[in-house]
């Protein structure tokens, strides 16, 4: 029977390209999102009946809400692929304790207690794959983004930390770090400000989100069997 993969943000458009990359790979796939409704039932369309587990709505923004995640869905996982999370930008000064909060919710507390939930059925298969999407800013920091990218940063602590204490138990983690993907994450910035991050990129131009997702089919696969603990950059060498 195929292996089954919980997708945390999985109406973002890297989840929603890990979502149909890993379907083709013959997973059978849960997903979880937050608001997007409509992009999830435009996912569902796409995923035959066989390979669908569910599709969760969650707000993973607090302690209460993750728990109520946790008491809706299986713990019977052979993979979690974590592509949630938002952007904050600003000075750090200017950070509302709830921001605050936020980020820290969505980019740690709920990989930790979803991997909680998750790891004693992989313990007892001796088997799993865990994986993260951190950021390139979780690695080398960013102006303005400094909540963000410190809990980016955590993520791989996580994933390395983790990844030590699991493997015992034939159970893989590992984080992919992306740098600048063509996402709505960044509409924000302009034209002229596009043009100029594109220029310091040495492949001259922004990933996509199926790159991404690539990059983590990668990982659940056989082909990665002796990779754990690993940060996979891809970035276009920027």
């Amino acid at each position: 029977m195929s292996k089954r993969c919980l997708i945390i943000g999985a109406s973002g458009e890297i989840g929603y390209s890990v979502t149909r990359t890993l379907v083709e790979k013959g997973y059978r796939v849960g997903l979880q999102y937050y608001s997007n409704l409509r992009r999830i039932e435009k996912l569902e369309n796409q995923i035959p009946a066989g390979q669908f587990l569910g599709a969760h709505q969650a707000d993973l923004t607090t302690t209460e809400g993750i728990q109520a995640f946790l008491q809706i869905i299986s713990k019977e996982w052979e993979a979690v692929v974590f592509c949630g999370g938002h952007l904050w930008k600003g000075l750090f000064q200017d950070m509302t304790d709830a921001e605050m909060d936020e980020l820290y919710h969505v980019h740690l507390k709920a990989p930790w207690m979803i991997s909680r939930h998750v790891l004693p059925f992989m313990i007892h298969i001796k088997a799993g794959n865990i994986v993260t999407v951190s950021s390139i800013f979780g690695e080398e920091g960013a102006s303005m983004e400094v909540a963000y990218s410190s809990v980016k940063g955590a993520q791989i602590s996580f994933v390395k930390a983790l990844s030590k204490e699991v493997a015992p138990s034939g159970i893989r983690v590992n984080v992919v770090t992306p740098g600048v993907v063509a996402t709505k994450m960044n509409n924000m910035l302009s034209p002229e400000e596009w043009n100029t991050l594109e220029g310091e990129i040495p492949l001259g131009r922004a990933g996509q989100p199926d790159e991404i997702a690539d990059a983590i089919s990668y990982l659940l696969s056989d082909q990665s069997s002796y990779v754990t603990g690993h940060v996979l950059r891809v970035n276009g060498g920027w």
